[in-house]
């Protein structure tokens, strides 16, 4: 029964991997340093203690957990030369990529609605976004996240594997795991289907329905400063919306095939997102300017 897993996604060629150490190294940093600073500002200015800048805070602390769960084991693998990783150890790297990226979706269904009602409720925002709301929005996010986690990866736990060891990917993800069982995982890809489906198409109804009010919103402004302002005020959110679930979506419901594409979509929303988003955020904003 294998016990440990090798993470072979990226190259094997030294000098390529060394290339991808220095890449990979300096994109974590700057993820690190941009949320803690949107953070940081967040928190200090007064001016930014609204509902918006409460949910932007949490999407960047999700944001930094979600790059940490997987870049610092990547940047270990490319420096060593036994990239392995335990079972156990591949199935919690697995069970928080679920959690944390599950808890980024509802963030920004949450955020969407919160640009609806600032747009289409103006003069009810305050009444509708109420602190207790908002706490409560985050909390519904981080808990239906983690219930997703915790209804796929005991499934998992209980699969053998007999053969092959080798992930051709850069971190442990589910559907990275079941071609290399030789249990019946029938049930554990029907599950993470339903639930993906679930989850995924659930939380991107909810912005969809959220900006198809705001953009009949918008066509009913007469003058064009006004629509061009208005919509000014969602394009940052709609950018973020774009880049996770574009690829997050495919990676979970197309068919593992161990192609390329694969590994650029995990890359895009686990490693690309966290570093974009508070530039998005900071050099599409005002405010937080």
């Amino acid at each position: 029964t294998i016990t440990e897993f090798i993470l072979l996604g990226l190259s094997a060629d030294p000098k390529v991997q060394a290339l991808f150490f220095v890449l990979f190294l300096g994109i974590y940093l700057l993820t690190i340093m941009g949320n803690l600073m949107m953070l940081l500002v967040i928190r200090t200015d007064s001016h930014l203690q609204t509902p918006m800048y409460f949910f932007l805070s949490h999407l960047s602390f999700v944001d930094l957990c979600f790059s940490s769960v997987t870049v610092p084991k990547l940047l270990e693998n490319l420096l060593s030369k036994r990239k392995v990783i335990s079972k156990e150890g591949c199935l919690i790297q697995a069970f928080f990529v679920l959690d944390i990226g599950g808890t980024e979706t509802l963030l920004l269904s949450a955020m969407a609605y919160d640009r609806y009602a600032a747009i289409c409720h103006p003069l009810l925002y305050g009444q509708i976004m109420s602190s207790q709301l908002c706490v409560r929005l985050v909390w519904a996010s981080w808990s239906l996240s983690f219930l997703d986690a915790v209804i796929n990866i005991p499934l998992a736990r209980n699969l053998n594997f007999c053969e092959t060891r080798t992930i051709s990917h850069y971190s442990c993800e589910l559907p990275s795991l079941f071609p290399l069982s030789c249990s019946d995982v029938t049930t554990n890809v029907t599950v993470l289907t339903v639930s993906s489906l679930l989850h995924g198409f659930g939380t991107f109804l909810l912005i969809f329905i959220s900006y198809a009010r705001i953009a009949s919103t918008i066509l009913s402004i007469s003058s064009t400063t006004g629509r061009s302002k208005t919509f000014s005020t969602c394009s940052s959110h709609l950018a973020t919306v774009s880049f996770f679930y574009g690829s997050a979506l495919l990676r979970y419901l197309l068919p593992t095939s161990g192609s390329p594409l694969e590994l650029i979509f995990s890359i895009q929303y686990g490693v690309v997102t966290p570093l974009v988003n508070p530039l998005i955020y900071s050099l599409k904003n005002k405010e937080v300017k």
